[in-house]
């Protein structure tokens, strides 16, 4: 297999949900999309429907499943799960209502920014070794998107505009590029006391 061979990914945040609407802080929570969020993956999918696509995988949680399907129907093609492309782990902030958590130090468990990064590299590194030179819708969430765009380009989280609901985002790699990635530059020294208020709005 060529290494150098480049694949294109259209990453992909899932449609709005129930919890989004109510801002609910969902992280690794199946979620459900709403009627807004069906009609705004049905958008993507007219979009999509002309382009050529060779797979979509999606995260396991049920929000990106929907959201995956939808767009997948036009192309006849399967949606492959995987727990690789999940949500940030918020621990003890899952359920919370996000207004509500603006001041509040993090808990010990939210999954740490070094371990999401490398996931977000892990995704990068499965998707361009196993679709080399295809096209490839991805659908995750916000913050995941948000870390698999800043391994990407190799920039700290926060330099990463913030994926609304149903964008489409185009990365174009390699499995070599992929492979070689790090994550340190990516990383932004998140300390204990910071406040949950503008990440937790992209989940």
């Amino acid at each position: 297999m060529d290494v150098t061979t480049e694949t294109t990914i259209l990453l992909v945040r899932h449609g709005e949900t129930v919890d989004n609407a109510r801002q609910i802080m969902q992280g690794q929570t199946q979620g459900e999309l709403n009627e807004r969020g069906r009609e705004q993956a049905r958008q993507v999918a007219e979009r999509l429907a002309k382009e050529h696509v060779d797979a979509v995988i999606a995260s396991d949680l049920r929000r990106a499943i929907q959201t995956a399907e939808i767009i997948a129907r036009p192309h006849s093609l399967p949606v492959v799960s995987t727990p690789l492309l999940r949500e940030r782990d918020w621990g003890g902030f899952t359920g919370r209502y996000i207004p509500e958590l603006r001041g509040e130090v993090w808990p010990d468990d939210i999954e740490s920014e070094e371990a999401l990064l490398e996931r977000a590299r892990q995704v990068l590194i499965y998707i361009t070794a196993t679709y080399p030179g295809k096209r490839v819708v991805a659908v995750g969430h916000g913050i995941i998107n948000k870390a698999i765009m800043a391994v990407y380009a190799q920039c700290p989280m926060r330099e990463v505009q913030r994926m609304m609901n149903a964008e489409v985002r185009v990365l174009t790699t390699s499995a070599e590029r992929a492979a070689s990635a790090t994550v340190t530059a990516a990383m932004t020294a998140t300390a204990t006391t910071t406040t949950a208020a503008t990440v937790a709005s992209a989940e």
